[in-house]
């Protein structure tokens, strides 16, 4: 599982610009079943995804086709982790790593 942490680097209002754009971005991936939770931080600096069913090299592609990334209002950090315990909701993204 993935968190991805966006950074906003640019002015709010260029962020804005781009909203509706990176709105449909996020709703393309919670069709497809990579992402899982997202939202904006407080404050208001940029933005949390939680993310799941895909490689390292496939989130990082996800995160590079972000409108926000592609017009560089944005930077991500992106930290993998395993999922060992949670909500009986997210039951299909816990991970059972080999010890």
């Amino acid at each position: 599982m993935f968190v991805m942490e966006l950074t906003y680097t640019a002015p709010i209002e260029d962020v804005e610009d781009l909203m509706d754009a990176h709105v449909a971005w996020l709703d393309g991936h919670y069709a497809g079943g990579v992402f899982l939770a997202s939202g904006r931080k407080v404050p208001r600096d940029g933005g949390v995804i939680l993310a799941g069913g895909v490689s390292r090299s496939e989130i990082e592609k996800i995160a590079a086709g972000d409108p926000f990334a592609v017009a560089g209002v944005c930077a991500y950090r992106i930290t993998e982790f395993l999922a060992t315990k949670t909500s009986s909701d997210l039951a299909t993204v816990r991970e059972n790593p080999a010890t």
